[in-house]
């Protein structure tokens, strides 16, 4: 029977939110999945800015367009679902870049299945 446990993104300090520095790939490691165990990856993100900003996520690889998601985050629009739960595994990393440092802020948790 698999086993369900609520884990921190591993970019999180505490499980707070996460300030997406980078404006270009590399970006800035939201999460890195378990070598082994299925990491289901539910994350949000909040535009601190007034205006909008691109935000794209690299997930588990860097290459447009299989592992990247893009989207357009609006100012004061609250938390947007950006990835619902996407499994990930293999040591597999989870980084973002927006097109303006430190304006987009991302949140999140991960569903550990072993």
């Amino acid at each position: 029977m698999a086993v369900y446990s609520k884990e921190l993104l591993s970019g999180s300090t505490d499980g707070q939110m996460i300030k997406v520095a980078a404006t270009s790939t590399p970006g800035t490691t939201i999460h890195t999945a378990h070598a082994t165990a299925k990491d289901e990856i539910h994350i949000w993100a909040v535009n601190s800015d007034t205006v909008a900003r691109k935000l794209t996520i690299e997930f588990g690889g860097a290459t447009p367009p299989d592992d990247t998601i893009e989207l357009t985050i609006q100012p004061e629009a609250g938390l947007l679902l950006v990835v619902p739960g996407l499994p990930l595994t293999n040591s597999k990393v989870v980084k973002a870049f927006a097109a303006s440092a430190d304006k987009i802020l991302i949140g999140g948790y991960v569903n550990r299945i072993t």
